[in-house]
């Protein structure tokens, strides 16, 4: 099964590249973060034409993720547990059914749009780090399941040094401060892999460009879209690569997909 994550930066002011990216790239399972529409706005009807199966927690003009599956799934979470408070739409958790004659019979994936938690000095750091506090405590949970998990999204960190062009310029930004890094060491550190830097551990591969100061143009990066297996899922890791076809194309968004292929 190929899985894909991609912060598509406003869905309906991106669904022709996201439309052609599905069609082009066919994953089986697509976790859409920053979707900045309500459910009710969710251009539904065009991507179930593609043959996908759809889910959302929307947010009018903010946040927002989406899980779209060829098969049927099953929703488990729309919300991050551990904050009845907590109203913004970050976190869609399912079952997805595996096709037969797999080991497995089901691949339990969430999607995750993780706070940016900028400017530092404001109320939105505490509560990024409260909200990572929260994820390990349910993605330790998870792997009391020994399911295979996909916790796939725009986790806005930074894991090390050679995940962005300048470290020392990005040293005091909330997407790559220590306790930022700590907390999600942490997650990993339950038993969860990154797969992409299992594969690719040279670093200075990216998913996100500024828009600004001809980033794209330059290469100078960040890789903050991660694809968090957890043992079961990493036993069948095939291959995983960052898609950077949609970042070339035409008022594309900032993040790109990040895919992985699972021998389920």
């Amino acid at each position: 099964m190929k899985i894909a994550t991609f912060n598509v930066n406003s869905l309906r002011a991106r669904i022709g590249n996201v439309l052609g990216w599905l069609e082009e790239a066919r994953p089986d399972v697509a976790l859409l973060q920053e979707i900045k529409c309500t459910e009710a706005e969710f251009p539904r009807l065009e991507i179930e034409a593609l043959g996908y199966n759809v889910s959302c927690v929307g947010q009018k003009t903010y946040n927002g993720v989406a899980i779209l599956s060829r098969t049927p799934m099953t929703i488990e979470q729309s919300s991050l547990p551990g904050d009845h408070g907590d109203e913004q739409a970050r976190y869609l958790e399912a079952i997805i059914d595996v096709p037969e004659g797999e080991k497995w019979k089901a691949l339990r994936v969430a999607t995750i749009y993780l706070p940016n938690g900028n400017p530092v000095e404001s109320e939105k750091f505490p509560y990024k780090l409260a909200w990572m506090k929260r994820l390990k405590a349910h993605a330790e949970g998870l792997l009391k399941l020994e399911e295979p998990t996909v916790l796939g999204g725009d986790y806005n960190v930074i894991p090390r040094d050679v995940d962005v062009y300048d470290p020392a310029a990005w040293a005091e930004d909330a997407l790559a401060r220590p306790e930022s890094r700590a907390h999600f060491r942490a997650i990993v550190n339950l038993g969860y892999t990154d797969a992409f830097q299992h594969l690719h551990p040279e670093g200075h591969r990216y998913t996100f460009w500024d828009y600004q100061a001809g980033r794209w143009q330059r290469d100078e990066g960040l890789r903050i879209d991660h694809l968090l297996l957890s043992p079961q899922a990493a036993d069948c890791l095939e291959a995983c690569e960052i898609d950077r076809g949609p970042r070339k194309k035409e008022k594309p968004s900032d993040h790109t997909p990040v895919w992985c292929e699972l021998r389920l």
